[in-house]
């Protein structure tokens, strides 16, 4: 099960690196949109992490190019995001992302979730 972490902090890259691997996944990351979308376009994750806000192309355009592929439409997206007004999160959702969780998150809320959406 693939899984890329897509997020410009290099703490919380780390930490879900390591809690992703624990369970037995095989992660890839990139620390932006545009890398998010060459690996996407290579691997082919069944889920990706993605943060929002990050440099040249946004998490809203990498979740956007996902769900508009023929070839990507088993993988889920979660948005994992500092923004957390309730429009933030409606626009993330209407993306087509499959869960948004604002930061800081639950860790172990965060790994059930991952769980409910590879179980598939």
């Amino acid at each position: 099960m693939k899984i890329l972490i897509v997020d410009d902090e290099p703490g919380i890259v780390m930490s879900l690196e390591f809690l992703m691997k624990k369970e037995g996944y095989q992660v890839y990351i990139a620390r932006d949109g545009a890398e998010a979308l060459d690996i996407i376009r290579q691997e082919t994750p069944h889920l990706v992490l993605l943060d929002i806000m990050m440099p040249s192309v946004d998490g809203y355009e990498v979740c956007r190019q996902v769900k508009e592929s023929q070839s990507l439409q088993e993988t889920k997206i979660i948005f994992l995001s500092a923004k957390s007004k309730e429009s933030d999160i409606e626009k993330g959702l209407s993306f087509g992302a499959d869960l948004y969780l604002t930061k800081p998150f639950s860790t172990r809320n965060l790994m059930a979730k991952v769980q409910e959406l590879t179980a598939c």
